[in-house]
């Protein structure tokens, strides 16, 4: 039986083969983004069904394969559609690739996704920088054998999101007249979207947004010291008070009016952060 540390060094074998350079900046692209992956110059596009051990994206809107090569003068590796736990995969699983861009020298992961706003005072088309979380999955994708060579045993989440980085994210998102909101992501299984009661609960609990994913991808990130900037797309309004309902086809189409500002934002991050 194939470790996990097994499978991720035949993974990053094969990545590092057909790889020029060196990323530094690892982005997973959520629903509508995934179009900035097309603009990473000297690409190296590798199918995840072709790379050991990676998991397939099933996700409409998720082209599902790595982008490798220069993005505003950095080195980058792109997930072009990311994995998720609705599908059917461990946690283990949906954040294996994490696991593969930090073997691969990857140094900071910027996050993105597509969520509901619970916050009444935001709206759709609204882009937020990610403050912290609320990991509502009941799962964690550290459970089970700890490999110190990946990270500490009971890694610290204190500072899941590099504060240093959320007013990097604000300072910038100003530059470019930019609105951003902040808040906190809370992180649920799905696949189904929220009932108004449960959605009145995360709200109280202290949720800003909610999502299907993000949540597994950073506390894997952190425990192996990666430093993080999460930034979501709020597609809907999830008020538990007032909601109407909301189909996967709706939230793609706002995330897709929104992707010109989110991909401006994203591209001048990439090319003004310093690792």
């Amino acid at each position: 039986m194939t470790t996990l540390l097994e499978a991720i060094n035949e993974s990053t074998e094969f990545i590092q083969a057909k790889m020029k350079h060196t990323p530094k900046i690892g982005l997973i692209l959520g629903s509508g983004l995934g179009e900035l992956a097309n603009e990473v110059e000297n690409p190296i596009r590798i199918n995840y069904k072709d790379i050991p051990h990676f998991p397939v994206s099933t996700v409409e809107g998720h082209a599902g394969q790595l982008v490798i090569g220069s993005l505003e003068g950095q080195d980058v590796i792109a997930m072009q559609g990311r994995f998720h736990y609705y599908e059917g995969y461990t946690m283990q699983e949906v954040t294996f690739p994490v696991r593969v861009m930090k073997a691969l020298g990857v140094e900071l992961l910027l996050v993105t996704n597509a969520c509901g706003g619970m916050n009444k005072s935001f709206s759709p088309g609204d882009l937020m920088v990610i403050t912290n979380h609320l990991n509502m999955t009941g799962d964690n994708p550290l459970i089970g054998t700890n490999f110190e060579e990946l990270g500490p045993r009971f890694p610290d989440m204190s500072h899941a999101y590099t504060p240093e980085l959320v007013t990097f994210v604000e300072k910038t998102a100003k530059s470019l007249d930019i609105q951003i909101q902040k808040g906190v992501y809370a992180g649920v299984t799905g696949p189904t979207y929220m009932s108004g009661a449960e959605l009145i609960m995360l709200r109280k609990l202290g949720g800003d947004v909610i999502g299907m994913s993000t949540v597994p991808e950073v506390i894997v990130a952190r425990h192996a010291s990666m430093k993080v900037i999460g930034i979501s797309c709020i597609t809907d309004m999830a008020i538990g008070e007032e909601i109407q309902g909301i189909t996967h086809e709706e939230v793609v189409e706002v995330a897709n009016k929104t992707k010109p500002i989110f991909i401006k934002l994203v591209r001048e991050l990439v090319a003004k952060v310093e690792l």
